[in-house]
């Protein structure tokens, strides 16, 4: 799994996590760091592809309360940000550390509930059942 791979699901599941915070189930206070890490990957990520359709779609599945992007969605978000790392190499550099950091965040608090963006130890935002074995070790 690539890091942009792993980058679209870490959006996805903020997305969620939004949704269910605008929807009255708020993070507790433990959830902060966690969120300021996953706030600044999407914020990133929404700045770079700005109106692009598929980060719309992406908004629209996880406000329909999917657990998970389709995979034509996943497909084409994936897509435009492998585009957006290719034309500029300041943000593919800046996407890389922003999804470890997320990583490494949800590694390093494994009682506090988390995301993943893997198929392997899939978790829904918020509800951990299994650590995700693709993880690199902690930079």
């Amino acid at each position: 799994m690539t890091g942009i791979e792993i980058a679209v699901g870490y959006v996805f599941a903020w997305l969620v996590r939004k949704a269910k915070r605008v929807a009255g189930r708020a993070d507790g206070e433990v959830d902060r760091t966690l969120d300021e890490a996953m706030d600044r990957l999407h914020d990133l990520v929404s700045e770079k592809l700005g109106e692009d359709p598929a980060l719309h779609r992406l908004a629209d599945e996880a406000g329909a309360g999917q657990e998970q992007p389709g995979d034509r969605t996943r497909q084409r978000v994936r897509l435009a940000l492998e585009d957006a790392a290719e034309q500029d190499p300041g943000f593919r550099e800046a996407l890389e550390r922003a999804v470890e950091q997320v990583r490494f965040l949800d590694r390093a608090a494994p009682a506090m509930g988390g995301v993943t963006a893997g198929t392997v130890g899939r978790r829904s935002a918020g509800t951990r059942t299994s650590r995700p074995t693709t993880a690199p070790p902690p930079p």
